[in-house]
């Protein structure tokens, strides 16, 4: 039998305890009924950010803004990724214009850029914006 994944809700920041088995189940959060496990991108807030880095299923955070013209033809790839990695990957998006003070602790320099978060920690970066089957061959390369 394995361990409960401990999931942050991305609407409450509650964290959830959901059998591996039943991420398919399209859990709903313990605290606000909401869904946990979504099939497109949340909106990361600086708020909201200590939280949602947490957990055991990875985040893959899109930091981008909306003068930024490769960051919006990047965005239907990163809704392609979210909806086919449900329950292997959590996708969310930090718009830096509105969340300044994150964007500059997470050091960012240009946008688009991708950072992966395992267990509360940074394990990967990457600046520029994808075609899906390079997204997901990056991903595949950082274990997802």
């Amino acid at each position: 039998m394995t361990e409960p994944l401990l999931i942050p809700c991305p609407h409450c920041n509650g964290l959830n305890r959901i059998p591996a088995g039943r991420l398919a189940d399209q859990p709903k959060c313990g605290r606000c009924k909401a869904p946990v496990l979504l099939k497109s991108p949340f909106e990361l807030k600086q708020g909201d950010y200590a939280s949602q880095i947490k957990g055991d299923l990875p985040l893959l955070v899109d930091v981008w803004a909306d003068w930024c013209g490769p960051c919006k033809s990047f965005a239907p790839v990163f809704e392609q990724a979210a909806a086919q990695l449900a329950g292997k990957c959590r996708l969310a998006k930090l718009d830096s214009e509105a969340n300044q003070p994150l964007s500059a602790q997470l050091g960012i320099r240009s946008i688009p850029s991708l950072i992966l978060f395992k267990n509360g920690r940074e394990v990967a970066r990457q600046s520029g914006a994808f075609a899906l089957p390079q997204l997901m061959s990056w991903l595949r390369s950082q274990g997802i």
